[in-house]
């Protein structure tokens, strides 16, 4: 991972998903909540303002969309890492920390699981 303090942020994109354990919570898709984190490859100072120096943010996301609409998982930390390795895979990137969050339990705002790749 670059040691460069810049951070590219994504925070709270909904995403529609098939997750969790029991056959029945995957019949149909469900929103989760994602924050991302991505360290870039170099610094973001000095862009100049051309996008093709930087990650594209945007890109990102609808990649993350279209891996989460795909297939079903039953655990939310097997998605956190499918879209941390969707996310990596863009130049630039040299780190990423993806958190899931998902509303099921009761009495709960959500449960969460964060991974770093």
């Amino acid at each position: 991972m670059s040691d460069t303090a810049d951070r590219i942020r994504i925070r709270g994109l909904r995403l529609a998903t098939r997750v969790g354990v029991p056959d029945e919570e995957r019949a149909a898709p469900q929103t989760v909540a994602v924050d991302v984190e991505i360290v870039p490859a170099t610094p973001l100072s000095g862009l100049g303002d051309d996008i093709g120096k930087t990650v594209d943010y945007f890109e990102v996301a609808e990649a993350l969309k279209r891996v989460a609409a795909t297939g079903e998982r039953k655990l939310i930390e097997t998605l956190a890492e499918d879209l941390g390795r969707a996310a990596l895979a863009f130049d630039g990137v040299a780190g990423v920390t993806v958190e899931v969050r998902k509303f099921i339990l009761p009495e709960t705002d959500w449960v969460s699981v964060t991974v770093v790749l």
